[in-house]
């Protein structure tokens, strides 16, 4: 009986995880190294900074990931209705969507969120000051 009820419990716990609402969503993505492309949160090779490659549709009730074919042409690869999207509580990563287990995403995001930290440190004309 008592295996019963801490399993009810535990049910409970992850009812009441707060869901990720769209402003939320868009929040942590700018912050995790994504930047506003297209009017969507995107990531770009960081050969092409300017062009998006994977993006977050964030819609009135969905969230999806899509990921650009060499074609042009946008795949969704994942998505989830915002009340199945939770921060990580240890990472802040959203959960729901997918993202550790798209292969290349993380290293991906590490990489425009470098670009972004050392874009800044970079002289005019390409060359250090002495």
């Amino acid at each position: 009986m008592r295996a019963s009820q801490g399993l009810q419990q535990g049910r409970r716990e992850q009812s009441q995880a707060r869901a990720m609402t769209r402003e939320e969503l868009t929040t942590w993505a700018l912050n995790s190294g994504w930047k506003m492309i297209g009017g969507h949160p995107s990531l770009s090779k960081p050969s092409r900074p300017g062009e998006a490659i994977v993006r977050m549709v964030l819609k009135a009730t969905v969230v999806n990931i899509e990921i650009k074919k060499p074609a042009g042409k946008w795949e969704k690869v994942s998505g989830a209705s915002y009340g199945n999207v939770e921060a990580d509580a240890d990472t802040g990563v959203p959960r729901g969507l997918g993202l550790v287990s798209i292969p290349g995403l993380t290293k991906l995001m590490q990489n425009n969120r470098d670009n972004m930290a050392f874009g800044r440190f970079t002289v005019a004309g390409g060359h250090s000051e002495e």
